[in-house]
């Protein structure tokens, strides 16, 4: 049985306001309690996932060395080995692999040319042009949706539903291709596909094919329940940024993945985060002075942070630009 909500976004992108409205309030409450729900009409083209899971599939069935030619750089772009994610509270590695992507920007522009992190051109495969060309409208038409549920999430929250536009002018929106291979026979408990963890930004948007694993805890009762895959829909999730940014009114929930299927797991993530320099303070949700719990910060800052806590590679890193 499901037992997160679903919020049809039907409307939102044409501006209706009484869509907006209705979809709101139907996030407050998910947001507020649970953290997680789906999202139902949300305009990313079927085919545009279609063509996306077919050119992740080619990727990830090479051989780890062909994959490792592009491997994970200092920029976070590219292909994460089996090992090499380490969530912060895990003791093994995940079982999975990943690849990922962000804002396409060149090596002239003024903030790459600065040195700010995470900005650059994406570590593309050269004999792999599919993989660029399906991924890169991937990312556009997701960043699309992501767009919309901000301008649900701003009404949510009393703003005007243009509050976050001006945070997302050169977004930090990073987008992942996940591989988890079957889970592997006789693993031990703490082995899991993605060991319970909370996202580190705004919002994260996910697809997730019909094999399931995703898990999601359940904050009154302690238990864990399936976020069972629903044809049509994405899942959508509160990251710890959003919640610091709401004053913890917005609950960024533990979850994780363990693919008992099995079979071979794909997934495609999205975290749809503000520019790297956008500050980030509750008092500009309404929060007062004195219940505020949270200084201000930036994204990249607290992503950055996030990151370099949570992955292996990122060590052989350490006292070079990022």
């Amino acid at each position: 049985m499901n037992e997160l909500p679903i919020v049809d976004m039907n409307g939102v992108r044409d501006g209706s306001a009484a869509s907006i409205a209705r979809a709101a309030a139907e996030i407050h409450k998910a947001f507020t309690t649970v953290g997680f729900l789906y999202i139902a009409n949300h305009g990313l083209p079927t085919e545009v996932v279609d063509d996306a899971l077919a050119e992740a599939k080619g990727f990830f069935h090479q051989p780890v060395e062909k994959k490792r030619e592009v491997a994970i750089n200092k920029r976070h772009r590219g292909f994460n080995a089996l090992g090499d994610a380490l969530m912060y509270e895990a003791t093994k590695p995940d079982y999975k692999e990943f690849y990922t992507m962000g804002l396409e920007l060149p090596e002239d522009d003024p903030d790459v040319v600065a040195g700010e992190p995470l900005r650059g051109p994406n570590n593309w495969p050269s004999d792999r042009p599919g993989l660029r060309r399906a991924m890169t409208t991937y990312y556009e038409e997701i960043g699309r949706c992501g767009a919309d549920l901000l301008t649900c999430v701003a009404v949510s929250l009393g703003l005007a539903p243009d509050f976050f536009r001006s945070h997302y002018q050169k977004r930090l929106q990073r987008t992942q291709i996940i591989y988890y291979p079957p889970h592997p026979a006789g693993a031990t408990t703490d082995q899991f596909g993605l060991a319970p963890h909370t996202d580190f930004g705004c919002i994260t948007l996910l697809w997730q094919d019909s094999n399931g694993g995703l898990e999601v805890l359940e904050r009154q009762s302690k238990s864990w329940i399936a976020a069972t895959p629903i044809p049509g829909t994405l899942v959508v999730n509160v990251g710890d940024l959003l919640a610091r940014w709401t004053n913890d009114r917005y609950a960024s929930t533990p979850h994780r993945v363990i693919n008992k299927s099995g079979r071979e797991r794909f997934s495609i993530a999205t975290f749809y985060d503000p520019d790297f320099k956008a500050v980030v303070d509750p008092r500009q949700l309404g929060a007062s002075q004195a219940d505020c719990k949270y200084e201000p910060t930036t994204s990249g800052a607290h992503i950055l942070g996030r990151i370099e806590r949570s992955f292996g590679y990122r060590k052989s890193l350490q006292g070079t630009a990022s």
